[in-house]
């Protein structure tokens, strides 16, 4: 918790929000993201765009996700032209946001790409998914792989840099661990280290279930996020959680695959400071 304290300066409930980065290029015609447009100058220059967006609505971090990227590959299927271009992308997206928190994830599972990002470009937390037990995805079935990437964080040096997991994650099937709840598996992620847990609706856009939020909350010493469904809305619902990403609220329309709306993002925060105020004087 002190960690996660001292990236947010100890805001209440931080607010995270999402830049969803154009599909990825790699070599034409063979490993392309099948959206790629052929214009990578494009890509960068949009995902700019969003994070001044980002820098004068004043949110509390922001993270990039390569959510363009469908259909998903498993980690195993990465190529290296996918974390050298977040690489890219995330060093630009982080020179206009100093000194504000950033944060990656790549999808699918991409946990160690992340973390070998976040430690290049400077970032201060990763988001992974596949942390603890086993899920079928949409891309196929994810393995546990907490043993795997904190061991290979450590032999980079990336101990800095902050790894949030996702528990019983969006777009997945759980039924194979339909015998251990939330909590629990709550439970296991912080003994296996998470520097926090995120709970999530079922798919991306959809919020989560306040009584999970809470249940999570009296069982976890460390940090828990909202990772799905928070709006101008509901937000005073989620004051509890340490933080919350919010990516699908803060787009055009409200749809994921549209741009950053800078009006959405103001009129979120100037919510979230009233909410902040008004819960202090509780």
């Amino acid at each position: 918790m002190l960690r996660l304290k001292q990236i947010f300066r100890d805001t209440k409930c931080a607010v995270i929000g999402m830049i969803h980065a154009g599909a990825l290029p790699g070599e034409v015609q063979i490993t392309s993201t099948p959206l790629y447009c052929g214009d990578i100058q494009k890509v960068l220059d949009d995902a700019c765009r969003e994070a001044e967006c980002y820098a004068s609505s004043h949110v509390d971090g922001v993270m990039i996700e390569n959510m363009n990227d469908i259909p998903y590959v498993q980690a195993k299927h990465l190529g290296p032209e996918i974390t050298a271009t977040m690489t890219q992308i995330c060093c630009k997206v982080r020179q206009i946001l100093q000194p504000t928190p950033c944060g990656v994830q790549v999808l699918a599972g991409g946990n160690r790409e992340a973390v070998a990002v976040a430690h290049a470009a400077g970032l201060q937390f990763v988001r992974a998914e596949g942390f603890v037990f086993s899920h079928v995805a949409d891309e196929g079935f994810t393995d546990a792989s907490a043993g795997v990437l904190f061991r290979y964080r450590r032999n980079i040096g990336a101990n800095n840099v902050l790894v949030f997991t996702d528990i019983k994650k969006k777009h997945s099937s759980h039924a194979i661990t339909s015998d251990v709840g939330i909590e629990d598996t709550a439970r296991s992620a912080e003994f296996f280290c998470s520097d926090g847990v995120i709970i999530t609706g079922t798919a991306t856009g959809q919020p989560a279930e306040l009584s999970e939020l809470s249940a999570v909350k009296k069982v976890c010493t460390g940090p828990v996020l909202v990772g799905s469904g928070v709006t101008i809305e509901n937000v005073t619902d989620y004051l509890q959680a340490d933080a919350v990403i919010v990516g699908t609220h803060f787009k055009h329309g409200g749809k994921w695959q549209n741009q950053v709306d800078g009006n959405r993002v103001k009129l979120f925060m100037n919510k979230m400071c009233e909410a902040r105020l008004m819960a202090e004087k509780i």
